[in-house]
This record gives C-alpha cells, structure tokens and sequence, in this order.
C-alpha cells in the first residue's frame, strides 16, 4: 500500500512540476531575463570603472549554455524533477498522517498535507530568506546561505510536525478549535524566535566587510570615486515580481500535488465507500 501511495505521489508530482514550469516560463523567466540583463550592464559598468582605474580586467568565463536551453530544458526538467521529489516526500507524509487524522476523507487529507508542505517547505523559509533572481547575491556567501535556508526548513518542517502533535494531545482537553489554535501560536513563536537568532543575509562577515551594514544581498547603486552613480541599483520593481511569481509557482505545484492525489488515494484506499455508495443495478424488488 505505502508503495503505491509513493508511486503515485512521483507520478502526480511529475505532472504539478510541468504545470510549474509552464507558468514559471510564461510569468518568472522574463523576470529572470531583466535580471540578466542588468546584471551584464553592471558588470561593464564596474569593468569600465576598474579600466580607468588602472585595474586589470577581470576576463569573463564562457556561458557553458545559452539562455534558451537554460530557460527551457534547464528550467523544464528541474522543474519536472523537483515536482517528483516533493510528491514521493508528500506521499510518505501522507501515508503517515493516515489513520491519525480523525474522519478525513482521502481528498481532504491530500489537501491539508499538500498545505502544509507548502508552508513548512517552502513559504516560512521564503519569509525570512526569500527567493532572490540572477544578480542577487554573491558566490562567496553560496555555502552560508545555504546552510541559513537549510536550517529554516528543518525548524520550519520540525515545528509544524511539532504543532500538529501538541494540537491532538490538547484536543481532548480543549477542544479540536483551541488546540488548533494553540499548535498554531507555538508553531508562530517558535519559528519567530529561529528568524530573529538567525542573521539576515547582508549581515554575513563578508557583506558587512565589503558592503556595509546592509539588509540584504540586493545590489545597491554603483558610484565612482567621486561618489556619483555610475549604474543603478537592482530594479525593486523586478525584484518583486520574480519573488511574486517564485511563491504562485510553488503554490501551483503544492496545490495540483494535493488536487491530483486526493482522488488518486481515495480509489486506492476507500473502494468499499465507493461501492456502497453506487446505486444499486437492477429493478427494484416487489413488495410482498
């Protein structure tokens, strides 16, 4: 049974992976485009800079593959790839939430676990360490943000699992409304307390040291030695339409995971109930 719960978890995530990408490509890769782009330009701007400096040029590596692969076959099968990670983690969660989830049917049960992995994987770890596009960021902080987003999805996952447990051990106690309510708010506390103790990106040893006391990897205008701005910084405008469509993207793939599942499940699980609850073939019989 747990196998084929995970199979079909593999096969639906495949196909909520596809329908990410698609939408990814209509809506997040001209986002990911502009962010090139400006990122090219700043590049000639601080070699041009670096020139007049008297600073040798720093020589540019070779694209290993152009953007259309990377956009389409690059974009299209991690995309695909990820999707069926996520269903066969969904599918083991799924298959032991069953049986301690009270009176929900299949369907339901796709739903809420699709939810929940849709804020413990990926929307409390956005909140403090959102997605950032092509040109955020710096290649000597790879390893530390990293490790940063790693740990706030393990605490995120950790304390939501956490949270569903204190909610049925009170449930009895207080009532299935106010245990919800208080896994809820020591879910909020405890993940606010992870966000405060850890640093925000721009705070890293090597932004403080190269780039001041800044909030975030975002780049700020580049100046000149006189101070005056050469190039601007990063277009906020951009930046917030990737991180937009970056969060509908993952909904969209946690949504069709839980969508496509539910009925998958409920034929594998519920046949009986379904059976029961076809009508009856045949006449009627004759009352005596």
């Amino acid at each position: 049974m747990e196998k084929k719960l995970i199979l079909r978890g593999v096969l639906v995530g495949a196909v909520a992976g596809l329908l990410a990408f698609v939408f990814g490509r209509i809506f997040a890769e001209p986002q990911i485009a502009k962010a090139i782009d400006y990122e090219s330009g700043r590049d000639a701007a601080q070699a041009a800079l670096d020139k007049a400096a008297g600073l040798p040029a720093e020589a540019a590596g070779p694209d290993l593959f152009s953007r259309t692969i990377q956009a389409d076959v690059g974009l299209g099968v991690g995309m695909i790839f990820f999707g069926m990670a996520m269903g066969a983690l969904f599918a083991v969660a799924y298959t032991v939430c069953l049986g301690r989830t009270g009176a929900l049917r299949a369907r339901t049960l796709a739903l809420v676990v699709a939810g929940g992995g849709f804020l413990a994987m990926y929307l409390v770890p956005f909140l403090k360490y959102p997605a950032n596009p092509p040109a955020i960021g710096h290649e000597e902080t790879i390893q530390q943000r990293s490790g940063l987003y790693l740990i706030m999805v393990v605490c995120s996952i950790a304390f939501l699992v956490a949270a569903v447990w204190l909610g049925k051990r009170l449930q009895a106690r207080y009532g299935n409304w106010n245990a919800t309510l208080i896994g809820g708010a020591v879910f909020v506390v405890a993940i606010g307390i992870v966000m405060l103790v850890l640093p925000s990106l721009g705070h890293l040893a090597y932004n403080k040291e190269n780039f001041g006391n800044q909030a975030t990897e975002t780049p700020l205008p580049l100046t000149d030695s006189k101070g005056t701005i050469v190039y601007p910084g990063f277009p906020a405008d951009v930046l917030f339409s990737f991180r937009f469509f970056s969060v509908a993207a993952q909904l969209l793939l946690w949504a069709a995971i839980g969508l496509f599942f539910g009925p998958l499940a409920e034929r594998l699980l519920e046949p009986r109930r379904e059976s029961a609850d076809a009508p009856a073939q045949g006449p009627a019989p004759l009352p005596a």
